[in-house]
């Protein structure tokens, strides 16, 4: 892939995903797979005034033998050092970036129940750092192709060929074109006004169907509302948290959720596969479920706190977009997420609470908005799904008709 069109890249993260401003700090977690494009994305971060760029690498080897040799004890453990470097991104707010290329096979054979055990045990010590965070931070999660991801994704091309083929479909999908910062301008003004239409409605709850089998109500909070494309921080500072994207999502009021859902594409989940999988739901809580392929994992993701049994999203993409039109299917949630409606279980979005930073935490979930250590977003949309509104004034709207928008 030619230098000027990644550089164009990076640009596009630092100054449109989280938008840096003159003397903040900025945090970029990347796989070892594209250390020459993370280059140039610090070299962009630092020429939008950035003080600092700090890089955390990943590399999955590595987590499989930790995870083998540690004990949970040790791996749950969260250490002085890390709770001072936790209070210091509380105190300095840096941007974040998620750059993802991991394989989505890559944790195959890993000692899932030991991994979540950890998690248990470190997630109450994280969590008030990470709530003192909430809608205060740029973040951006993006993407650059891992040669194993690659070859997932193209399997019948050389490991070379499928590294650029998956360049090509992450640079298109992102809209990396001649002018990306325009097109992301035209590409948020279109979410915004597709849900200001959403949020005039006064929709009391959705109603999904589809061939498949898939019949699930779900009940919206009265004072919620649809977001999509850019957000704007408790700081006031405009940025895009995921690129690319295609969404109109909101957080659903917790316990209100009846019938039964069937996934539409894989689920890549802590580098494993759960596939061919449902759901249902019975007073907002997912009571029974099952799947094809990663049966186990999907109950111990379900079971990992009391609100992973519950919805934190429900997301409105359409069959229509660049995602859906390539015919890819990604085994990433970044991509495969904006190419069908998805819902998520899991953690809420506080900020899909109108006035939600006059309000606090608190009393956003009280309002409905789910907690939970995970928040993970499932693909259900297709081809015959439909999607109606029930209002708060008795009307019935359509919404999505055969997996487009019906507005």
């Amino acid at each position: 892939m030619k230098k000027t069109v990644l550089r164009e890249y990076a640009r596009l993260i630092a100054r449109v995903g989280v938008n840096v401003q003159k003397g903040q700090e900025v945090l970029i977690h990347a796989d070892l797979d594209q250390p020459e494009f993370v280059k140039l994305l610090v070299e962009e971060c630092y020429k939008a005034k950035a003080k600092e760029v700090t890089v955390l690498w990943n590399y999955q080897p590595l987590q499989k033998i930790h995870t083998r040799y540690q004990t949970v004890k040790t791996l749950g453990e969260v250490k002085q050092w890390q709770k001072e470097r936790q209070q210091h991104y509380c105190d300095v707010l840096p941007c974040r970036i998620h750059l993802i290329s991991e394989d989505p096979d890559g944790l195959k054979g890993v000692n899932m129940k030991k991994m979540s055990q950890a998690r248990q045990l470190s997630y109450p010590i994280l969590k008030p750092y990470i709530d003192q965070r909430e809608n205060k931070q740029q973040w951006c999660i993006a993407a650059v192709p891992g040669a194993a991801w690659a070859k997932k994704v193209f399997p019948g091309l050389p490991r070379g060929k499928a590294i650029e083929k998956l360049w090509e479909a992450i640079l298109y999908t992102s809209r990396v074109n001649e002018d990306p910062i325009g097109a992301w301008e035209k590409h948020n003004a279109d979410l915004k006004a597709r849900c200001d239409y959403l949020n005039s409605l006064g929709i009391e709850s959705l109603h999904y169907t589809a061939d498949n089998g898939t019949d699930l109500t779900v009940g919206l909070i009265k004072e919620s509302r649809f977001c999509g494309g850019g957000d704007t921080s408790l700081q006031g500072i405009y940025f895009n948290p995921n690129i690319p994207t295609e969404e109109c999502f909101i957080s659903p009021k917790r316990g209100e959720a009846e019938g039964i859902v069937y996934s539409t594409k894989p689920l890549s989940y802590q580098g494993q596969l759960i596939d061919n999988f449902w759901m249902r739901f019975e007073g907002g809580k997912v009571v029974e479920s099952g799947a094809e392929k990663g049966a186990d994992l999907l109950a111990t993701l379900i079971a990992m706190d009391e609100g992973a049994a519950y919805l934190g999203e429900c997301a409105l993409v359409p069959e229509r977009s660049p995602i859906a039109e390539s015919g890819l299917l990604f085994y990433n949630t970044l991509f495969d997420e904006n190419a069908a409606c998805h819902l998520a279980i899991g953690m809420g979005f506080a900020d899909t609470i109108v006035d939600f930073q006059n309000k606090s935490l608190e009393e956003c979930r009280a309002l409905g908005i789910n907690d939970s250590m995970v928040h993970e977003d499932f693909m259900i949309g297709c081809s015959t799904m439909n999607i109606d509104a029930k209002t708060r004034d008795g009307k019935t709207v359509p919404i999505f008709r055969n997996g487009n928008w019906a507005f």
